[in-house]
């Protein structure tokens, strides 16, 4: 059965743009607030905290101030995975992957006013996730990645284009992604792109942030 989906209230273009996520894993090697203050001063509007090992309380503390500085510079913050991380956060979404809690418990979890976002491999998932009233789905990886050891296996450019057809949602490419990618993803469909190790494993970090920035003016 299709869900209702009630819309929730934010800019008609929140998708269409560089989506950065930060993730614990590299707070040992870089600073994560110091991340997200320079990915703010390079006009990215929409992040993702993504915290895969810590406890409860360690993910809260990690992400609190992280959470502040997003509201500050009017960012759309969204937590990977944890609906009560994003409740206790006050997250405007949470992002879910596929052994995650189903969408429709997280609805009622979350409540109708937070975004929620779905990860997907497959013609199938994007049926499914768009059937039960996802906000926007993440597709890939497009390329191989170094941010996850154990990834689904690549979808390519093409897997991409061959999905757009299948949800009228925005659809968010993941993956490998570089600057000079970004063309052909907007061009087989994709709204926006999301990024983690580019920009977190970046030597200047502020020049590839522009680069990518500079692709969705």
């Amino acid at each position: 059965m299709t869900a209702v989906h009630t819309p929730r209230i934010f800019p008609p273009d929140i998708f269409s743009r560089f989506y950065l996520i930060v993730d614990d894993h590299w707070a040992s090697r870089c600073s994560l607030l110091e991340v997200l203050q320079q990915a703010g001063e390079a006009g990215v509007k929409l992040v993702q905290y993504r915290n895969k090992t810590g406890s409860m309380k360690q993910a809260y503390e990690a992400a609190l101030a992280l959470r502040k500085v997003a509201a500050e510079r009017g960012m759309t913050f969204i937590v990977n995975d944890r609906c009560d991380l994003a409740l206790a956060l006050e997250a405007d979404g949470v992002h879910l992957g596929q052994g995650d809690l189903p969408l429709h418990l997280a609805r009622k979890v979350v409540g109708q006013k937070m975004l929620i976002g779905v990860s997907t491999h497959s013609p199938e998932q994007v049926r499914l996730a768009t059937e039960e009233g996802a906000d926007y789905l993440g597709f890939g990886p497009i390329f191989s990645t170094r941010t996850k050891a154990n990834h689904e296996p690549v979808v390519g450019i093409q897997g991409l284009a061959g999905v757009r057809s299948l949800t009228a949602l925005p659809i968010i490419a993941i993956g490998g992604i570089v600057p000079g990618s970004v063309p052909a993803l907007q061009g087989a469909g994709a709204n926006g792109v999301a990024v983690a190790s580019a920009i977190l494993d970046a030597v200047d970090r502020p020049r590839v942030l522009a680069q990518f920035m500079a692709e969705f003016q």
